[in-house]
């Protein structure tokens, strides 16, 4: 690859967002995720481990000036990455999912957090527990953070925070 001022900005932005990603999984209480997307108009849940945020996360610009955020906001060909790399079940149609969101005082992360509870049999609860303290999910003794499409897992200004801490 010859190094261009478009090339090597691409290189920094990797570098940052690989030192996000183990920044974020030295805090985390767990490595395991559920992350919900759009697949041909249904929601789709995959399970992912820590190992692979890098393939599944984009460096993004955080809100408020908090610097960049690391980001699941699933491009094609990570989409395409899940559905042939992890296991997957179908939660509901979009159309369901939007119809929830629309009749709820939730947003669409937690609407679809509430949907992946009770799809495991599980009454949901909003909370606000960190994620460096539980998961959003106990399975089978596994605890998920449950991730939907453009949720944020952290941004350098709680970085700062966090390290300071």
């Amino acid at each position: 690859m010859a190094i261009n001022k478009y090339n090597l900005q691409k290189m920094v932005k990797m570098m940052v967002l690989a030192k996000m990603v183990r920044f974020y999984n030295s805090y985390a209480f767990t490595h395991n995720y559920m992350v919900a997307f759009n697949w041909e108009k249904m929601v789709v849940v995959a399970f992912v481990n820590g190992n692979d945020l890098e393939k599944i996360t984009i460096l993004d610009k955080a809100s408020r000036g908090a610097g960049n955020a690391l980001r699941f906001k699933p491009n094609m060909a990570q989409k395409n990455w899940l559905m042939e790399n992890c296991e997957t079940f179908v939660l509901c149609s979009v159309a369901n999912m939007e119809q929830a969101f629309e009749s709820s005082k939730y947003n669409k992360g937690e609407i679809v957090e509430k949907l992946i509870t009770e799809h495991f049999g599980q009454i949901w609860e909003k909370d606000n527990i960190p994620f460096t303290d539980d998961g959003d999910l106990t399975v089978d003794n596994i605890a998920y953070q449950i991730k939907y499409e453009k949720a944020t897992f952290i941004n350098e200004k709680q970085m700062a925070n966090m390290a300071i801490a």
